[in-house]
């Protein structure tokens, strides 16, 4: 019997086929395309922009985000973006975005500053802030060190990295009228100027620090001196009038000089940033070191008004040394005030030579023999007036021959030196000797001694003339016998004047009988 299913179709092989890839719709181009000018134009910007650093100031005054801008040379070279306070609240810190192709100048020795109106000693600068606003300023470093953060100064730098010369430290312990600013001169030349100054950690001394242009510079040596030069120099001497001054600028801001002793060889060039003292007078500059100083002490019982430590020593108008120190004491046993003055003395300046001595001589032995000397043939010490204008006053050694002689303990220390009381005290002291015997004198037994003998010379004339009377009619008028008697009647008369006259004066001037009459001036 038939099968009644129709017959199986035979099934084909399986192919394998491949998925159609699906195209990109244009609508996705637009927003691809603008993400692309966004990332360029990004990238742009920001590499157009330059770098970011921070300036740190101490305070925001004139400056103001995104219009305060940072010159360099009087180009613009950035701007400030942002202001800030110091988290301990005692600083700003400005932002800034700087220039493209700026990257180079911010290493670690580069300096930014506020620019304001200033005056400074001879500088005036920022005067154009007054109408534009306050900038900030800076001054490339050479260090190859990148740096982003830096401290602004408080003010601007006196020199320029770029401008040729060497700096030099001076020390002194009276800053007077420096300031940053403030000329330099050598030979009245002005060659450079102050660039800062600083007060040591023990407040005893300045650090003056100087900038002297080249080729000047070439001209400071080890042993140049330094002295202030402010204002004028005014010095009156046998030679007259001698008034001194570098210049005009000199006499209102003040300045610094400096000079090389002559010393006949090459001059050799002091090194940068060597110290020098800072003397207060060329005069000062130029006085010869003291070679092995000797320190003496000198007791007064009278006032030291107007003596100061630096007031000179003089022998005889030579300058030997100086005051060191003063001070007071109170001897507790008697109670008595004095006055002991510290000096110093150079050995050289009194003229000692020693001439033919052998190797290892006693110096110090020699000199004790030499001050023994001097103070056995009456030398003293002696406070004298200096200047009538100002009331210094100087210490003086000199001869007193009719001094008391005194030996000195040279087991003390420091040894002490003979005084004599200064000429205002000695003229004190002769003035009221004078007043003192005047006081004495009996002016009033001498007064009625005199008027006494007064009335016994007018009685004496009195009888004279009565003799002379008597006698005119026993002697004849031109015999020789009156003659005689009106030559001893005028002598009594005169004689009789003469002592009215000496009682009127010595009433007037009981002092005459000491001094004697003050001759007439004619």
């Amino acid at each position: 019997m038939p099968d009644p299913r129709p017959p199986v179709q035979p099934i084909p092989d399986s192919k394998t086929v491949s998925e159609k890839r699906r195209r990109l719709s244009l609508v996705w181009l637009v927003p691809i395309i603008a993400a692309g000018v966004g990332v360029w134009v990004a990238a742009t910007q920001i590499l157009s922009k330059g770098p970011k650093i921070t300036i740190v100031f101490r305070s925001a005054d004139g400056l103001d985000a995104g219009k305060t801008v940072i010159r360099y040379m009087g180009v613009e070279v950035g701007t400030i973006t942002g202001i800030r306070l110091s988290p301990d609240h005692e600083h700003v810190i400005a932002a800034a975005q700087m220039a493209p192709d700026t990257d180079g100048f911010f290493v670690a020795d580069t300096q930014f500053w506020a620019v304001r109106p200033r005056i400074s000693g001879a500088n005036v600068t920022g005067l154009g802030t007054l109408i534009s606003g306050a900038y900030i300023g800076m001054q490339i470093g050479s260090s190859g060190e990148p740096k982003r953060d830096f401290v602004a100064l408080e003010t601007a730098p006196i020199i320029s990295s770029d401008v040729p010369g060497r700096f030099f430290t001076l020390k002194t312990g009276d800053l007077g009228s420096l300031d940053n600013g403030t000329p330099i001169f050598f030979r009245r030349l002005q060659v450079g100027q102050v660039a800062s100054y600083v007060l040591s950690k023990n407040g005893q001394y300045f650090d003056v620090k100087i900038f002297v242009q080249a080729p000047y510079d070439q001209y400071v040596a080890a042993n140049t001196r330094f002295w202030q030069a402010s204002g004028i120099d005014m010095q009156l001497s046998a030679s007259g009038l001698s008034v001194q001054t570098q210049s005009l600028l000199s006499i209102l801001i003040g300045g610094v000089a400096f000079e090389t002793p002559s010393s006949g060889g090459l001059l050799t060039e002091a090194d940068a940033d060597t110290e020098f003292t800072l003397f207060a007078t060329r005069t000062e500059a130029f006085e010869p070191p003291a070679r092995n100083p000797q320190t003496y002490e000198l007791v007064f019982n009278e006032s030291v008004r107007g003596l100061l430590p630096g007031a000179p020593v003089e022998l005889r108008g030579i300058k030997i040394g100086e005051v060191e120190d003063i001070r007071a004491q109170v001897d507790a046993k008697t109670m008595n005030f004095t006055i002991p003055v510290t000096i110093k003395l150079d050995a050289q300046r009194l003229g000692i030579k020693v001439v033919d001595a052998n190797a290892g001589v006693d110096l110090a032995n020699i000199r004790k023999q030499f001050i023994d000397s001097m103070v056995a043939r009456g030398v003293r010490a002696q406070l004298r007036t200096g200047n009538l204008l100002t009331g210094s006053v100087f210490i003086a050694f000199d001869y007193f021959p009719d001094a008391p002689p005194v030996k000195i303990d040279w087991s003390q220390h420091p040894v002490e030196l003979p005084t004599i009381p200064g000429e205002l005290e000695a003229a004190e002291k002769r003035v009221g000797d004078i007043i003192t015997k005047l006081n004495k004198l009996p002016l009033q037994e001498i007064s009625e001694s005199l008027n006494h003998t007064l009335g016994d010379l007018d009685q004496t004339l009195m009888s004279a003339r009565t003799t002379l009377d008597s006698a005119n009619t026993i002697v004849a008028p031109d015999s020789a016998q009156r003659v005689q008697l009106d030559k001893t009647l005028a002598e009594i008369e005169r004689a009789a004047r003469s002592v009215r006259v000496l009682a009127d004066y010595l009433e007037r001037h009981p002092e005459a009988l000491l001094r004697g009459k003050e001759a007439k001036t004619k």
